[in-house]
């Protein structure tokens, strides 16, 4: 069974036992959380696609870790005007187990 969820912005094709790395949740670690905006589920009977989402369906995921990823390197020159900027970014992100979905 999978389920198709949308957080920070993002959309994620998830199934039981599934970890992944999402926008930063404000949730500490080991905490329990539900995803109420599932777009679909799908399984051995089919899959069932929401207009916008699927009436009653969550998944629940329980939370790992709040991690940070790679660092991004921001380096912007400007040729001939002896100009040069360098700077770095590291997203934060939470670590999360997806443990069940319930379909409608």
């Amino acid at each position: 069974m999978f389920a198709v969820i949308r957080t920070g912005g993002k959309q994620y094709r998830v199934a039981k036992d599934a970890v992944l790395k999402v926008e930063k949740l404000e949730a500490e670690a080991s905490a329990t959380i539900t995803f109420d905006q599932v777009l679909a589920v799908g399984g051995e009977s089919g899959t069932t696609i929401g207009a916008p989402t699927v009436k009653g369906a969550t998944v629940t995921a329980t939370v790992i870790a709040q991690d940070r990823l790679a660092k991004v390197i921001i380096f912007k020159k400007r040729r001939r005007q002896n100009s040069r900027r360098k700077n770095g970014h590291r997203q934060p992100v939470t670590v999360v187990r997806i443990s069940a979905i319930n379909a409608a």
